[in-house]
């Protein structure tokens, strides 16, 4: 409009006012467009990394599950080597983790030590493993609490033995009786062939595991 009225015959060096009024109407109409545009660059930019945030997350734990899936299958050959990355671990854990386990992560630490840490509901864990916890018990076990466990993990010739090196719940270290009552009552009922200590068979045909602190290599044997 600033434009047409230019164009049709107003004189801005001979009318002051023109010219303010013009100006005020070109810089309240431009400024607006820019700002208009610039929103709307800012929101489409957002949710375009948003969406492609959400895509690489989906795509680092598809590509986790393949994996997995495939080493489980049994149908890789001697020999065959399958890396899962850091990312590709943590991305796995997230979605896989029982109820009662929240924002888990690992940290690999060569050699062969992985340090794990999540928030731990110990309340739900055990609902979710079918028992129902008495009145005194619920007060003791609800509500997330930060756990953090440090283990030794060696493999050799198809078996992995773990080995709890530090543990911690609410910053506070367990060992002893109270480590072996969390081991006895949250891990082994989801995972019942876990030994600590001792050499147990990882099955579906792999010979060793290598953990660097980039990612674990899964070594397929005969």
């Amino acid at each position: 409009m600033c434009w047409e009225q230019n164009r049709n015959g107003v004189n801005l060096r001979g009318n002051p006012q023109s010219l303010r009024a013009i100006t005020r109407k070109s810089n309240c109409a431009g400024g607006s467009r820019v700002y208009s545009r610039v929103k709307n660059t800012l929101l489409v930019g957002g949710l375009l990394t948003l969406a492609l945030v959400s895509g690489m997350a989906f795509d680092v734990y598809s590509s986790a599950r393949q994996k997995v899936d495939l080493i489980e299958s049994g149908h890789l050959q001697p020999g065959a080597r399958v890396d899962l990355s850091l990312s590709e671990l943590n991305a796995f854990a997230v979605r896989e983790v029982p109820a009662g386990v929240r924002d888990p992560k690992f940290v690999l630490q060569a050699p062969e030590t992985v340090t794990g840490t999540a928030q731990v509901d110990f309340g739900k864990l055990r609902r979710a493993q079918g028992y129902q916890p008495g009145w005194l018990m619920s007060k003791l076990l609800d509500g997330e609490r930060p756990v953090s466990v440090m283990a030794r993990i060696h493999t050799a010739a198809g078996k992995v033995t773990v080995d709890v090196k530090r543990a911690e719940i609410s910053g506070l270290e367990i060992d002893g009786s109270t480590l072996d009552f969390v081991i006895q009552n949250f891990v082994l009922p989801f995972y019942p062939e876990a030994i600590v200590g001792r050499p147990i068979p990882m099955g579906f045909r792999i010979d060793r595991l290598q953990v660097a602190p980039t990612g674990v290599a899964v070594l397929i044997g005969r």
